[in-house]
């Protein structure tokens, strides 16, 4: 015989208010989406009129682009390998600082709980102000050109990378690391012997993730003179040279599409 409670939690009865309170919060959270959402377009100012009166203007931009201006073919494609030379050394430093402190941010392999918050926050604190904010302020301190770039790359991509890789770490498997940690071994030899051939893949795959990803991001650095492409790209939208501009334009997309393809067919290799 059923009990009077399974009784009344089966009734349709009282289910029947909770789904009522379901939907009206669920009613509730969507309009309140919907005015948030509202209130962002008020302050970011998004006019259609604006955006139907300035497609004149960028009509006769793309006319003037054509045919593109070929002839400083080398110097951009020198400006195009140095971009390319920035955020390869800027990922690389970055991975360098990221390895030690994506062990400490990793829950599974910290030593202390005491060590562990402080690196979460310190990697916060690193993603959050971005590379174009780095390099500005590297410019400033270093002078203008590629390595004021390296260094905003290094710094901000360091907090990616090391979040990352932490979050690969916390998911390894635990068996392998409590067996070397059980027959005495430090924990910088748990690490290198047991966690790091588990994990090395996927590390690997992270890295070339944020490589690809900062070849496009670093394309935009010399706007604030870090060097690379970008000096070149401002210069021209400063001089309104448009035919220049697209050369520039098919430079910067024929170098992300090679790098993508790369990275892509690297990545399934580690799988």
């Amino acid at each position: 015989m059923e009990s009077l409670s399974d009784g009344l939690i089966g009734d349709p009865r009282l289910k029947r208010p909770r789904r009522l309170a379901e939907r009206l919060r669920f009613t509730a959270l969507l309009l309140a989406g919907a005015i948030f959402y509202v209130f962002c377009l008020n302050v970011a100012d998004v006019s259609v009129a604006k955006l139907w009166e300035g497609l004149p203007r960028l009509a006769g931009w793309a006319a003037r682009a054509w045919p593109p201006d070929f002839s400083e073919i080398g110097i951009l494609s020198y400006r195009a390998l140095e971009t390319l030379a920035m955020a390869t050394v800027g990922v690389s430093f970055g991975a360098i600082i990221a390895a030690p402190i994506c062990l400490l941010a990793a829950r599974n392999f910290a030593p202390t709980p005491w060590l562990y918050y402080p690196a979460r926050w310190f990697l916060n604190i690193l993603r959050c102000i971005d590379s174009f904010v780095f390099a500005l302020i590297f410019v400033a301190a270093v002078g203008l050109g590629p390595f004021a770039g390296v260094l905003g790359i290094a710094v901000h991509v360091a907090g990616s990378i090391a979040k990352l890789w932490s979050e690969q770490i916390e998911t390894a498997e635990i068996g392998p690391l409590e067996a070397a940690s059980m027959s005495g071994a430090s924990r910088l030899k748990v690490g290198i012997f047991a966690l790091l051939p588990d994990v090395l893949p996927s590390l690997t795959s992270i890295l070339l993730y944020m490589w690809e990803f900062n070849v496009r991001s670093s394309t935009v650095l010399g706007i604030v003179g870090a060097g690379g492409i970008g000096q070149e790209l401002k210069n021209s939208m400063d001089l309104l040279q448009f035919d220049r501009l697209f050369t520039i334009l098919l430079i910067i997309l024929a170098m992300v599409t090679v790098i993508d393809t790369l990275t892509s067919w690297l990545r399934r290799k580690l799988i």
